[in-house]
Parts: C-alpha cells; sequence; structure tokens
C-alpha cells in the first residue's frame, strides 16, 4: 500500500529549482534514506508531504488514515510541563481512558445495582482499550525511550523552559517515536545524540517501530543499519537505489562512472564544433558557423552533462609539518576533576608522530577538557604530561564566529595555509585547487564567506586547517554540519595528514602528523583513527588500541557475558515447589496452580510465624508468579547496552534481584508449610 504519491513535483526558490518535476511513492513498512547534498532540497520534500510548503506545481497525494509524524528542527514543547510530563503526552488518549476507568471505579463505590452492571461492563471496555493500545506498559516504554536518548532518571523532573537546545531536540524526538505514527520523517535524529543514543535509535528503528521510515541523516552507519532503498535528491532529480547506504555507494560509482564517460564525449564534441566556428566564422561559411554556435549553446543548455566534484580522486599534496620528536605528548596517570564531578582519573596516554586518536564518549563526558589538559590549556590535578617543544597545534571548534565575512573562500585559503614551495603564502592557484579538491566548485570559491553556509564555512576551516603545516590537529566533532560527499572527502585528506615518509628520516619516524579527533561519527571514527580513548561520564577513562569497529565487537563481547552470568540463578537454599518431586501417591486434588502440571505432596511443616504467613494460598501463588515475571525483565534490562553502561543502574537492579530472590524463597517456604 503507498502511503505517500509524488505527481509532477516542483518547487524553488526565487531562480533557483530545488525539485523539478519529481514523482515516486512511500510504501507501507519501508524504510528509506533520504541524501543529497546540503541544500538539494531533503528538508523541503519533508515541509511538502507534511503541508508545511505548497508546491509551485504537482501534487503530494496522502492516503486517508495515515498519521504522519514529522521530526523539527525546533520542536513546539508544552512549557509547563517536565521532562517525563511531555513525554507522556504522546499518549495522552491513553491517559483520558485511564481518567475515565478511574472514574468508574469511583462511582462503582456509590452506585446502585442496576448502575453498577453497567458501570462494570464499561469497565471491562475501558480496559480491554487501554490494553489494546499497550496502556499498561507505557511508562515502561516512555522510560526506555528518554533513557535510550540519553536522559537519566535525574533529568525527568527538569522543567520544559529550563532544557537545554539539544535537549529539546532529543525529548521532541522521544514524543515523536513514542507517539507511533504510520510514517516518521526524521530530519537528522542524531544531531544532538551520543553514540550510545545512535544505537539504541538504530535498534529502535530496525527492530521495534512497525511503521514507516523516510530518514535524512549524515550518519552512515545509521542508514546502513535501518534503510532498505536510498533516494538521491540531484540538481532537481529523484534517483532511487536499492539497499542501504553502502550499497548506494558502489552502484552511485558506477552511475557517475557512465556520466564521467558521456561528459568526456560530449566536450569532444564541444571542442570539435568550436574548432569549426572559430576557423570559419569569419569566412565565406560564417552563416553556417553562426547557425552552429547557436545549435551548440543550445546543446550546452539543453543536454549538457555535469561531473560531479566528489568524483575527483584526492590527490592533493600538503605541505609537510614540522617535525616533532618521537612524541607529541606523553601523559602519564593523569586526573582532572570539577568539584564532585571526576572527568577522567589514572589516564596514561602517548601520541607518537602519525597517531590518529578517537576521544569518545556521552555528552558532557570531558572530552574537550581531556584535550585542554593534554595541551596545556588545563593544569592536570594529578599525573605528568610531557609535550614535544615543537608542537604546532590547529584546533577546528564549532563555532566560526571569528572569521572575516567579507573575504572571498579562495583569499581565506589564500591567507591561511602554507605553499606547497615553501614559502609563507600560497599561491591564488594553490588555494584555488585545496578548494576544489574540498568540494567547492569554481563559482563556490568567489563566494564571500558571509555568503556560505555554516557547513561550507566549516569544511573550508578544516581544509586551510588540513593544508597548514601543522603537526597536531585538533578536530571537534568536525562533521557535525558536513553532508557525506563532504564526509568522506575529509577522510580521505586526513589519511594523508597522517602519513609518514619514513625513507626521509631514515626509517626512524617522520612528518605525520598528530590527530585528536573528538567526534561521534562512527563511520568517521572507524575510517581514520587506530586508537581510542574511551570517557564513560563516571570519571572512568580506558585506552583502546584498534579501529572503532573493533571496539564495538569487544564492547558487545563483553556485555553478552556480563549479560550471561547475570541470568544465572543465585543459589536457593531450598528447591523450588516446581522443583520438588511429585511424592509417589501423585498429587493432590486440590493442586491446581497454573503453569504446574503437578504439584508434590509434601509432609506438614512445623507451623513457623513469618512475614507471609498471613497469606492465603491462592496470594502467595500469585506472588511467586509476579515475582518470576519481575526477575526475567530485570535479566532482559541487563542484556540492555544502555544498562550495562550505567553503573548506577545495574547496582540498582542487582539490589533488586537479590531482594526478589529473598522474598521468592520465603513464599516458597510458606507455600510449601501451607500446601503440606
Amino acid at each position: 500500500m503507498s502511503l505517500v504519491t509524488l505527481a509532477n513535483l516542483r518547487f524553488g526558490h526565487g531562480t533557483r529549482l530545488l525539485l523539478d518535476g519529481v514523482s515516486g511513492s512511500i510504501h507501507e513498512g519501508e524504510r528509506v534514506g533520504l541524501v543529497g547534498r546540503n541544500g538539494c532540497g531533503k528538508s523541503t520534500l519533508f515541509k511538502l508531504i507534511c503541508g508545511v510548503l505548497k508546491p509551485d506545481d504537482g501534487e503530494v497525494q496522502i492516503a486517508r488514515t495515515v498519521r504522519i509524524g514529522y521530526l523539527e528542527q525546533d520542536p513546539k514543547l508544552p512549557q509547563e510541563k517536565t521532562l517525563r510530563g511531555a513525554a507522556a503526552e504522546a499518549f495522552a488518549s491513553i491517559e483520558q481512558l485511564k481518567a475515565e476507568l478511574e472514574g468508574v471505579y469511583e462511582r462503582m463505590g456509590t452506585a446502585e445495582p442496576d448502575e453498577l452492571d453497567k458501570l462494570m461492563d464499561r469497565q471491562v471496555q475501558l480496559e480491554g482499550a487501554i490494553e489494546a493500545a499497550g496502556g499498561y506498559a507505557i511508562d515502561h516504554k516512555i522510560d526506555a525511550a528518554l533513557h535510550g536518548l540519553g536522559f537519566t532518571d535525574d533529568d525527568f523532573d527538569l522543567p520544559i523552559k529550563g532544557l537545554s537546545g539539544g535537549q529539546k531536540a532529543r525529548l521532541g524526538l522521544a514524543r515523536l517515536l513514542l507517539s507511533n505514527p504510520d510514517l516518521l520523517l526524521l530530519d537528522e535524529p542524531t544531531n544532538h545524540l551520543d553514540i550510545e543514543g545512535r544505537r539504541w535509535l538504530e535498534d529502535f528503528l530496525a527492530d521495534e517501530f512497525k511503521g514507516s521510515v523516510v530518514l535524512i541523516s549524515h550518519d552512515r552507519w545509521l542508514l546502513d543499519r535501518v534503510v532498505t532503498r536510498i533516494i538521491e535528491i540531484d540538481r532537481g532529480v529523484l534517483r532511487e537505489y536499492p539497499g542501504n547506504y553502502a550499497a548506494f555507494r558502489e552502484l552511485r560509482v558506477e552511475r557517475m562512472l557512465t556520466v564521467e564517460r558521456q561528459h568526456e564525449k560530449q566536450q569532444d564534441k564541444i571542442r570539435q564544433e568550436q574548432a569549426f566556428i572559430d576557423r570559419y566564422k569569419a569566412g565565406q561559411r560564417a552563416k553556417q558557423a553562426r547557425g552552429r554556435e547557436t545549435r551548440l549553446e543550445r546543446f550546452k543548455q539543453d543536454s549538457l552533462v555535469e561531473k560531479h566534484a566528489e568524483m575527483g580522486v584526492m590527490n592533493l599534496d600538503l605541505p609537510d609539518p614540522p617535525q616533532m620528536g618521537d612524541f607529541a605528548f606523553v601523559a602519564e596517570n593523569i586526573s582532572k576533576s570539577f568539584g564532585d564531578r571526576v572527568c577522567f582519573k589514572n589516564l596514561t596516554l602517548s601520541a607518537r608522530p602519525g597517531d590518529r586518536i578517537g576521544i569518545i564518549g556521552p555528552n558532557g563526558a570531558g572530552k574537550t577538557t581531556l584535550v585542554r589538559t593534554l595541551l596545556g590549556d588545563l593544569e592536570p590535578d594529578t599525573g605528568e604530561i610531557k609535550r614535544s617543544p615543537r608542537l604546532s597545534v590547529g584546533w577546528f571548534r564549532q563555532t566560526h564566529d571569528h572569521l572575516d565575512k567579507q573575504v572571498l573562500a579562495w583569499e581565506f585559503l589564500q591567507n591561511t595555509i602554507r605553499s606547497l614551495e615553501g614559502s609563507p603564502r600560497a599561491s591564488e592557484q594553490e588555494a584555488r585547487n585545496l578548494a576544489g579538491a574540498f568540494l567547492f566548485t569554481g563559482e563556490e570559491q568567489d563566494k564571500a564567506l558571509g555568503d556560505l553556509s555554516g557547513g561550507e564555512r566549516g569544511r573550508l576551516v578544516l581544509a586551510s586547517l588540513i593544508a597548514s603545516a601543522k603537526n597536531l590537529l585538533v578536530l571537534d566533532e568536525p562533521t557535525n554540519h558536513l553532508d557525506i560527499p563532504s564526509a568522506e572527502r575529509l577522510e580521505e585528506a586526513l589519511d594523508k595528514f597522517g602519513d609518514i615518509d619514513k625513507s626521509r628520516i631514515g626509517g626512524k619516524g617522520g612528518h605525520g602528523g598528530v590527530l585528536l579527533l573528538i567526534s561521534h561519527d562512527r563511520a568517521l571514527l572507524d575510517d581514520v583513527c587506530e586508537k581510542l580513548v574511551i570517557l564513560d561520564g563516571d570519571g572512568n577513562a580506558r585506552v583502546f588500541d584498534g579501529t572503532y569497529r573493533e571496539w564495538e565487537a569487544k564492547v558487545k563481547a563483553e556485555r553478552s557475558a556480563a549479560a550471561e552470568r547475570a541470568k544465572k540463578p543465585a543459589p536457593q537454599a531450598k528447591p523450588t515447589p516446581q522443583q520438588r518431586p511429585a511424592a509417589k501417591d501423585g498429587p493432590r486434588k486440590d493442586d491446581a496452580r497454573p503453569g504446574a502440571s503437578a504439584a508434590p505432596k509434601v509432609a506438614a511443616a512445623p507451623k513457623v510465624k513469618g512475614r507471609f504467613t498471613s497469606l492465603p494460598l491462592e496470594k502467595i501463588e500469585a506472588r511467586i508468579a509476579d515475582i518470576g515475571r519481575e526477575l526475567t525483565r530485570i535479566d532482559a534490562d541487563f542484556a540492555d547496552p544502555k544498562v550495562g553502561s550505567d553503573s548506577a543502574k545495574t547496582k540498582k537492579l542487582l539490589a533488586r534481584r537479590e531482594e526478589l530472590h529473598k522474598e521468592q524463597s520465603e513464599l516458597e517456604e510458606e507455600w510449601l508449610r501451607k500446601s503440606g
């Protein structure tokens, strides 16, 4: 069944046409990734589907009864509520049913017999409706969504008006996911999520959400895990590719090679036509030459195939950074705290030429604090750091307000990079070559910095840093505002930055720079870094020699082992009623507990006073069953990666599990006495 159909859709801003007569459809249960360069019209297409914008031409057809959930960049939230209260609004209809049910219970207390029958019928109807809507599990769903997106129990009572922009964005995403629409339109849902949050979102969309999803994201791992079809917006046209993002990359390269060959053939034709025009435009065949010139211009305008900028290989030469010696820095047993908040403790870390180190951890774990401490901006509380006296540091930060907005893009690069010829200032051609390598077209190179988007300015600053001959680069979330082709080009450049030419210095080290990368972009971390520093947010720091993919495999193995250990039952002083063998004379007639095929016949136990002595047998049996279900839920929680990484929650669950086992043991002893 088609949920959304696009028919010859056209939309533009002024003279710029974003969508040029596009058609397509989104079907029930589909997982679609929407990709394309920044500014190509992805968010515009979402707004057209939701009715926020009206097309210039064509039509958007939505199937009847389809509920669409759209993740806006600035979600509208009820300012008077708490964080958890706002999340619970996703279940407003269920809450109304529960409120009505409470009213029914109250009226039952004073109702006459005739009215009581009607109230009991209504009670059954309401309870059925609540259960069908998953109403008795909504508290668990709300908590799971909020925890998955990085909120703690302490955050639940925070007022909406006091939340940061990132917290509001995550809360808006939680409300949208909990509302369970038929079609989810997610525009960059990972922008404010750390790695654990991204992993939780992947699992939710891939395994739990049953509706359709259209996803705009620069997170390649998310696209690979969730989507089964890619739609690319390319110069106003929709192009479809089967499979996930990895499959799309392969198919797109094949198509781009075909386009490149077609482009080269067209250029040959243009050169031939231009040669004829230049030769005969002033002679006896001038009229024919003018006619061919007119046709050539029309051909260039209507039929010329453009070659993709990202198709070119990164063949850029970078200036050598100054040598730093054997180490950039050596840190031994360093710690840093701010009051009661411990960022890291007892961390030992070193960096040699060519090292590319990724620094990961939850939001607010202290990743930037660690880098500032390593480089000398902050003093460690304990430990010692030795730094090379020849360090030359380039730092990519989140904001670029210091830039002169009047300077042209190529001029900015010329003023900041070092010439390959050794002079302190690059030539215009070197600056333009660098801009082209980072996917700036000729027209974009001549724009003032103030006319570039935030993502374009970030890309320009990254280019300047990588080519500025620094021997240590710090990149703090460099891909936050980059589209995927730009992120992939950055990866190529960072590979070149880290290269070491051992032949020039006797094989003892090299000119390779050191990279410190703070990022939640798992694809970037995996492709670039060969060592990781992991901060857990509780003050613990761990160094791992290997790629991000290898680290994730190690974490999964550790969590699986922990979950298996947690599933092992605690030693029992006495066997449970179900484990005791039946007596030889067969089961008692009155033993009909649910789930038990044959209850044991046991000798009468001495009457001992306990806290469950006054409970009747059926209530003891019901409570034993309840405890079994709760223990199963706790064991399932232990398998949740989010729980495994939360030491406080793990301790709480272990304490509850021990408490339940104790209660279970006492109840079973009482059951044995009463059923004897």
